[in-house]
């Protein structure tokens, strides 16, 4: 089982008023990956996609904590790590923003990648599954995911 949400990240800029983004995080508790660990690895994969750019600013670790029912410290490490590795900063009045990082090359972007296609590729092999029929799957998934995507940008612009 597994929980997703939206979180709204506020990117400022002087020239324009504010701008709102959405990052999905998906929070799954039962899996062995700590949740401090979900969350980092999401906004890193995030800003190696340039999908938040440098001065988008992090939702809080309490609405965070709040939206998941995790614990605000599980929140606080994962900011904390984030800080570590430089890819945010705390900014006073302004809470945790994206740094400003120079956009990740595509081998960058793949190794991210990489630990979850060796993961799928070692179930695929569990499970008896062809390569043809695991890269079928690995599809499918992707039309699925932009098609939720679509429909839910749909229902954002007709509220």
């Amino acid at each position: 089982m597994y929980y997703c949400s939206n979180t709204v990240i506020q990117r400022r800029n002087e020239q324009s008023p504010a701008h709102l983004v959405n990052l999905v995080f998906i929070i799954e508790p039962s899996t062995a990956t700590p949740i401090f660990r979900q969350i980092v690895d999401q906004v890193a994969r995030a800003v190696a996609a340039g999908s938040v750019r440098p001065g988008d600013e992090l939702p809080s670790v309490r609405a965070v904590a709040e939206r998941h029912a995790i614990n605000p410290m599980t929140v606080s490490k994962a900011y904390s790590l984030l800080e570590a590795q430089g890819l945010v900063e705390r900014r006073r009045g302004l809470g945790m923003v994206i740094r400003e990082t120079v956009p990740a090359a595509m081998d960058a972007r793949l190794a991210l990648l990489k630990p979850a296609i060796d993961h799928a590729a070692a179930v695929s092999r569990q499970l008896g599954l062809s390569a043809e029929e695991a890269v079928a799957a690995f599809r499918d998934a992707l039309t699925q995911l932009k098609s939720n995507n679509t429909a839910a940008s749909a229902d954002k612009d007709h509220s």
